[in-house]
């Protein structure tokens, strides 16, 4: 089986040698993304509810590339620098997810890519 790459213009493109996400058969495995707009390539700012929004909108742009959408997520990882944030994770989510929910992880870490409070990364099931 070979794997295939996925890219778009409507998530950041890649800061290093690694892709958006790549599919192997059917299973798409999702890079993580942080809050920077695809068009600046700019953090979209401090707020982080601001940034759990665009960082969804990012995976939510590169499921749409590989053929689903985020409800297909069947695993999805959350790192923040701050884990007073994940009541907003919690809630923002339910925005952007229909049940059943994905199986989840979320991990506070020390810092991540410039200066972002939140990533996420995730599994897709197509």
């Amino acid at each position: 089986m070979t794997k295939d790459i996925i890219s778009t213009s409507g998530a950041p493109a890649a800061i290093g040698a690694y892709s958006q996400a790549t599919r192997h058969g059917q299973t798409v495995y999702l890079s993580g993304q942080i809050p920077l707009d695809p068009e600046s390539g700019e953090m979209v700012g401090d707020d982080i509810r601001a940034q759990i929004h665009q960082v969804l909108r990012n995976l939510s742009a590169v499921c749409t590339a590989a053929g689903g959408d985020l409800d297909r997520i069947v695993k999805l990882q959350v790192y923040l620098t701050d884990m007073n944030h994940f009541g907003h994770v919690n809630e923002i989510m339910a925005e952007y997810f229909n049940e059943p929910y994905p199986a989840r992880a979320a991990v506070g870490v020390a810092a991540l890519p410039r200066g972002a409070q939140v990533e996420m990364d995730g599994v897709l099931g197509l």
